[in-house]
Parts: C-alpha cells; structure tokens; sequence
C-alpha cells in the first residue's frame, strides 16, 4: 500500500470537490490465459458439463497443476459451437513467470462464468477466447468499479478476548479472566452462535465491494509506480496493475479474484482527478 492526493469524488463526503490524501493499494494484475471452455446443462441435481473443449498455446507452468492436455482438434470444437446448454464457462489460469513478487511457480486455475444475453453468443466468444491472453484492462477501466474475492491474514486459534474483543474478567474472579462469564441460559438448553468463544481468528474468504479503480498502469517501467526499495514483503512491481483506492484483504502475496461490481448503483463513472502518487521509501526509513 502506499497513499495518494485525489481530489475527493465522493459528492456527499463533507470534503467533496477538495484534494484529500487517501490510502491506495496497489495489485499486480499479469494478463490469464484461456486454457478451455465448458458447456453447462441444468439438471434436477444440478448443472453438470456436456461439453468441454481445450485451446492452444498453454505454457509448460500448467503442468505443475494438472496433466498436460493436447489442444482440441476442429471437429471437437465444431461439436462445442453446436452443443447447447445453460451456461459457459471458461478455464483461465494465472502466469506466475511474468511476477518477481511470489515465489511460487504454480499456477492457479480457475472457471469464470461467461455472462450475456443469449446463449450462442457467449458460446461463440469462449470459442475465440481459447488460447488467448485476457488483460485486466479489458475487465474494467479508470474510475470504474469491481468487487475483490480474497482471503483474509490467518491468526490460527485464538481466546475469546483476542477474537471477539469482549471484556475482561474482574480481578477477583475464581477461575479465568481471559473468557466469557456465562454461555447462556439454562432454557433453551444449547449454546447459541452469537456466544462469543475462542476458534479459528482469520485465514477467511471475504469479499471487498465497490473498490474503486483510480489508475490502470501497463507497463511500469516507463510509468514507475514502485516505491523506492520495493514494496514490503513483496519487492518490485514488473507487469501491469491496478491502483484501487482502500485496502484488501490478505498479505501481499495472496492471490486476489476480481469481478463486476454486483452491488454497485453508480450509472455514470468518471475518470479520477489523480493529482500525485507516492512512489517514497516504506521501508521505515
């Protein structure tokens, strides 16, 4: 993360129309790769795929993941044009080679769903999108909105005072301080979920709506968005990003899932009058 000048779009902030700072979190966002394409049809126990078809051009990192598989010939992607179904849906994964920041090689794979009106159309732009790089840019432009997927920091088990914050026992009490003072009444004779009590603190998924995009950066070694010694527990920024005004969830190196926003009510988007970006030290010094 780093922190930025903008001047403040939001029309019922008390600051409205003025240069305000605000915290900026910067993602790296390396073009996917379409590796397939499903075809799903509804059933009375659910979707269940009828067609599937594989594309070209995928790189050796995918095998580190699953089998290698041989791009489809014509007549299985002439049968896919012509299967019908309810839904599409398109196998895209991620290329780590193109990041210095994660260590790993492996890359992730997942489905998107492919939305439209009509069947046939969607079915058709998956066919085209077989083998094909898909850039951030494409999902979303400056001053727009998208919803971010992600998991949270992991804190393993945890007390009652650590997770839930409720307050400490009194100094004189028997037993323990560092807990609850009751788990309810005797009727009903069960424990409630709204009981606060030690578990599992963190390492959840969670999603942050309506981030903001206030800058799309292509090619950062011309326009340098690193700061200087790197980003914390990351390092340096080499392919495209995203600069989302707020922050997100997880650490620096935790994989992040972007979507349209599903909850946004904004009609008009404009572009952000972005007026400085700190690119100073975060090392502390």
């Amino acid at each position: 993360m780093t922190h930025a000048f903008i001047v403040d779009y939001r029309k019922r902030s008390t600051t409205a129309g003025q240069e305000v700072s605000v915290p900026v979190t910067v993602v790296e966002v390396p073009p996917l790769r379409i590796a397939g394409a499903r075809i799903y049809a509804r059933y009375p126990y659910g979707h269940r795929v009828v067609a599937e078809v594989w594309g070209s051009g995928l790189t050796d990192e995918l095998t580190r993941r699953i089998p290698k598989h041989p791009a489809s010939p014509e007549e299985a992607v002439k049968r896919f044009s012509e299967t019908a179904g309810d839904e599409v849906h398109l196998l895209a994964y991620t290329q780590p080679h193109l990041i210095t920041g994660v260590g790993s090689k492996t890359p992730a794979l997942f489905e998107v769903r492919v939305t439209g009106d009509k069947f046939e159309e969607r079915r058709s732009f998956a066919v085209q999108q077989l083998g094909q790089e898909v850039a951030a840019d494409q999902l979303t432009k400056e001053g727009e909105f998208v919803d971010v997927v992600g998991v949270t920091k992991g804190f393993g088990f945890q007390g009652h005072i650590q997770r839930w914050g409720v307050k400490l026992q009194p100094r004189k009490n028997s037993k323990h301080r560092r807990m609850i003072g009751t788990l309810g009444p005797h009727n009903p004779s069960f424990v409630s979920y709204r009981i606060p009590q030690a578990g599992q603190q963190g390492y959840h998924r969670r999603t942050q709506f309506n981030m903001r995009v206030l800058r799309i950066v292509r090619d950062p070694r011309t326009d340098r968005i690193t700061p200087a010694g790197g980003f914390p527990h990351y390092g340096e920024v080499q392919s495209s990003c995203l600069v989302l005004h707020g922050s997100l969830p997880g650490p620096a190196k935790r994989l992040l899932r972007f979507r349209a926003p599903l909850r946004s009510r904004v009609v008009s988007v404009e572009k952000v009058d972005l007026r400085y970006f700190s690119t100073r030290s975060k090392q502390g010094a």
